[in-house]
């Protein structure tokens, strides 16, 4: 259990203690898809879907999601998020909704699990606002992409 940080030495699970991390600038990027069908994809783009403008309401979602990490990650550190942007890329042809959220802190851990949490909010949102229409609804893909920043380095999905 010693390479395990989330376990003490008893194997009892712990919050890992970040106090004698020094404080540098962070980035994360996750991104996911959902998948929807023509008629679906016609309803959000064109802004006709009855609970409203799916996009914005998913946005402000992911965006409060991101701030509320550690309330619902049970070893997540609560982090100063310095700034949150959460985007869309629409694919008419794949029946796609691409979902890229970027999160940044300045602080001693990082912001992985605020920008995964960010996308996931993101597509439940999108698929809540356009259950009544479709139920087949898949949301797909949801990953870290890249972070920069902390003493383990950079990473990039590959």
């Amino acid at each position: 259990m010693a390479d395990l940080t989330h376990f003490n030495n008893e194997g009892h699970a712990r919050m890992v203690d970040v106090s004698e991390k020094h404080s540098t600038l962070r980035e994360a990027v996750a991104t996911g898809t959902v998948y929807v069908n023509e008629e679906t994809f016609k309803l959000i783009t064109q802004g006709e879907m009855q609970k409203g403008d799916v996009l914005a309401v998913a946005q402000v979602a992911g965006i409060m999601a991101a701030k509320r990490t550690s309330d619902i990650i049970p070893m997540c550190h609560p982090v100063v998020i310095t700034g949150i942007d959460i985007s869309f890329a629409q694919d008419d042809r794949r029946g796609a909704i691409d979902i890229e959220a970027i999160v940044r802190c300045k602080g001693e851990t990082g912001v992985e699990m605020e920008a995964l949490t960010a996308v996931t909010a993101a597509a439940l949102t999108i698929y809540d606002m356009c259950k009544a229409v479709q139920k087949d609804i898949v949301i797909s893909d949801i990953q870290l992409q890249r972070k920069t920043g902390g003493e383990s380095g950079d990473y990039q999905h590959e």
